[in-house]
């Protein structure tokens, strides 16, 4: 059973004092002391509630990925792998997985989190978005379904798919790729206002990329791409 996800926010490792900086900013956070046996983690603190953002100093590209956080990492390990994951890295208790498509994520234990931080400048970090190939669609919405166990939700448009639960603090997106590979996410940050949003995360030193139906795609100062949408920062959902 997942108990608590965590949004890990990827960067090259000779640009994570810039995406902490920017990170930090602009979620209304301060990071904790580094840790691993490189300093490859971070975690993104909030005034109130508890935390569900990290950072990870990557070798390579940036990105996302999730952390499930569960009560029994072995028995969770076991029951993925009969949902079709792949164990990547087995570290006892805690492991790193990969869905059927092959993209990486971790399983971890449960340290009692449970409260969501609170909205920050009318905005809130809340989804993790993973970018679908098309043939593998199918598979990775049952796969993250069943994993999760939240119930897939159409979304905004046919080619995503919302997996979200209540009592999390962050939710999954699917989105179906129209060609070339998947494999690759980004986070996303509800807004209330998100022109709004966009001049103040410019000013923080993110670059405006694209326009979407319902989001702005912007690039941060580490260059990692992530994008500013118009969900309700309580709820998550798009108005009306």
């Amino acid at each position: 059973m997942v108990r608590w996800i965590v949004a890990y926010v990827d960067r090259p490792r000779d640009r994570f004092a810039a995406g902490a900086a920017f990170w930090t900013a602009v979620t209304g956070t301060r990071l904790s002391a580094r840790r691993g046996g490189d300093g490859e983690w971070a975690t993104l603190l909030p005034e109130d509630g508890d935390a569900c953002v990290k950072l990870q100093a990557v070798r390579d590209g940036g990105g996302a990925h999730v952390d499930l956080e569960v009560d029994d990492v072995r028995a969770e390990v076991t029951r993925a792998v009969a949902l079709g994951a792949a164990v990547a890295a087995d570290h006892g208790d805690w492991a790193v997985l990969r869905s059927p498509e092959g993209r990486a994520f971790c399983l971890t234990p449960w340290e009692g989190a449970a409260r969501r931080p609170p909205v920050f400048a009318a905005t809130r970090l809340d989804q993790v978005c993973l970018d679908v190939a098309p043939g593998a669609y199918g598979e990775e919405v049952a796969f993250w379904a069943a994993l999760t166990g939240w119930p897939p939700l159409t979304g905004s448009l046919p080619e995503f798919t919302v997996l979200r639960s209540p009592d999390m603090p962050v939710r999954l997106l699917l989105q179906r790729l129209g060609d070339g590979p998947g494999r690759t996410a980004h986070v996303d940050l509800a807004c209330a206002d998100p022109e709004a949003a966009r001049v103040r995360h410019e000013r923080h030193g993110a670059a405006f990329v694209a326009r979407g139906r319902h989001w702005i795609v912007m690039r941060d100062p580490a260059g990692g791409v992530y994008c500013l949408t118009g969900r309700d920062p309580e709820t998550g959902s798009l108005p009306g």
